[in-house]
């Protein structure tokens, strides 16, 4: 067994001639034959080995052939075996179908067969790493306009946080059969948790009966005008997130949330003290220009300072580092996610991020469309569901139903294309403030105040596009003077919905005194 770590060389050189990849040929049959003799050892290994790590061609086929017939009810034993490879070229090397006899003599008991097994996985992750540092030192000897040491950093690192995180590379091609039961227990949690949703709550009853929550790898776009109060919307969801962040050990022993979540959120536009006023006067029910200003009186002043305390124990991590580029945000989000764990990825806003590799050819519509493939790639890669916000053009003004659509999103070919949901936030109250006619005009002025009186406070979050879903038009209430969206209280109980925080509804006894 060579398990020696060596100098990567380069390919087709005397060094990597003379060392041979790290494997173990006597692992491998040993372990094999363990599973011809008894398929109980296949329970033990069944989550820490793929075919792909071993070594030997014929071993990997073999485990394959081995793997399926386990895994559908049916016997893996050399008889049984023998009519899927007799005739393969391989194996007829290795001496033909008396290959599968000799493993199972060369055995080892079921209490090995798990040591045996993290061995050869070990051993394919250091040939995988000695792969990956042959590929990085060969591209870093080329040097070509364009290319830059930092995106070959970027990859480098992403490469190796999928290999941490997989076992291997590439996942490849999974069958229809694992697919089937991947789905299924995703089925099973929703139903098992309360709400019955399959993703992560947002903390809004409404939204989330029309979205089933935050789906993991789903690329969301939450678009809005300029004071729309898409930040505001987006804060209050990865703040109910957070705060209401749950784990639990599995059957495994491992960690696992089963409520809430690790949020991320890329602040491009705002700095993190900013978000995090805002949050911090959401949940103390302080307006923010008081914090700001410092008019709090003794009582506010307290609700801050315990509000302040509650939200250091949330997990939101902020990174307000202006103009990052695409990849920089994947790294840093594998980052977060290595160190800290994430659930859910917000990004502020989709327009302020830069491609990561733009020429002086490339046009906006090329550029936003790199950045919306990358958020989408990020999605699956890290099995999260990402929410970017995006801004509105300005045709949205010349109509006189300013409700927004699918077609107002700039460069808005890309974002719908790749989007699984796009949303858009709409306040009528801000058009309507603007239509404020003179006073001295008393029945123009009344008709205002009348129309004021049914559209204050009211929010429509309209879904324009869903994947995997009904479109539609979700009705929320909105505080302006805590940039807060919530749930509308039921028929005929506005006026209380309207006059403070949730938490003193009694209808919404299972919120804390500074939940939204």
């Amino acid at each position: 067994m060579n398990t020696e770590p060596q100098i990567p060389a380069l390919p087709g050189s005397e060094t990597e001639a003379a060392s041979p990849a790290p494997h173990s040929i006597e692992a491998e049959q040993a372990l094999l034959g363990a599973l011809l003799v008894n398929n109980e050892v296949h329970a033990r290994i069944e989550d820490i080995l793929q075919p792909e790590h071993f070594y030997d061609p014929v071993h990997r086929r073999l485990y394959e052939i081995i793997d399926q017939r386990i895994k559908s009810g049916a016997l893996a034993s050399p008889v049984t075996v023998k009519p899927f490879v007799e005739d393969d070229p391989g194996l007829a090397e290795l001496g033909g179908p008396a290959y599968l006899a000799r493993l199972a003599g060369a055995s080892i008991s079921i209490f090995a067969a798990r040591d045996y097994a993290e061995m050869i996985r070990d051993l394919a992750l250091r040939r995988e790493l000695i792969a990956l540092g042959t590929d990085l030192a060969d591209q870093a000897r080329r040097i070509e306009v364009g290319d830059e040491a930092e995106g070959l950093i970027t990859e480098a690192e992403r490469k190796l946080y999928a290999l941490a995180e997989k076992g291997h590379v590439a996942r490849g091609f999974v069958s229809f059969a694992q697919a089937l039961r991947e789905a299924v227990d995703v089925a099973h949690a929703a139903y098992r948790r309360d709400g019955h949703l399959a993703g992560i709550s947002t903390g809004l009853r409404a939204l989330d009966d029309k979205l089933g929550g935050l789906h993991k790898s789903d690329l969301l776009i939450l678009a809005g005008r300029p004071s729309m109060g898409k930040t505001a919307l987006a804060t209050n969801i990865a703040f109910n997130i957070a705060r209401n962040h749950r784990t639990e050990i599995d059957d495994h022993g491992n960690r696992k949330t089963v409520a809430g979540g690790v949020v991320g959120f890329f602040s491009l536009e705002m700095s993190s003290e900013q978000l995090a006023a805002r949050i911090l006067s959401e949940a103390a029910r302080v307006p923010s220009d008081r914090i700001r200003k410092g008019t709090m009186d003794e009582e506010e002043f307290r609700r801050l300072i315990r509000a302040a305390q509650e939200l250091e124990k949330s997990p939101l991590y902020i990174d307000d580092t202006p103009a990052l580029t695409i990849g920089q945000i994947a790294a840093r989000a594998r980052r977060l996610k290595r160190t800290h764990g994430l659930d859910v990825l917000f990004i502020d806003y989709l327009q302020l991020a830069r491609p990561s590799s733009s020429r002086p050819s490339d046009g906006r519509v090329q550029e936003v469309s790199e950045i919306t493939q990358g958020l989408k790639a990020i999605a699956k890669e890290l099995d999260i569901p990402v929410v970017a916000l995006s801004q509105l053009s300005r045709q949205v003004e010349s109509r006189e139903d300013k409700r927004p659509q699918l077609s107002d999103l700039r460069e808005s070919g890309s974002i719908e294309q790749d989007a699984d949901v796009v949303m858009f936030v709409f306040r009528e109250e801000y058009y309507r403030e603007r239509e404020k006619p003179s006073e001295s005009d008393h029945d123009a002025f009344l008709k205002w105040q009348q129309i004021m009186e049914q559209v204050h406070g009211k929010a429509e979050i309209i879904i324009g596009k869903q994947r995997h879903g009904p479109i539609g038009t979700v009705e929320l209430a909105f505080d302006g003077t805590f940039t807060r969206f919530y749930d509308r209280a039921p028929e005929g109980y506005e006026e209380i919905a309207a006059q403070g925080p949730v938490g003193a509804d009694p209808r919404h006894a299972d919120a804390d005194e500074f939940g939204p």
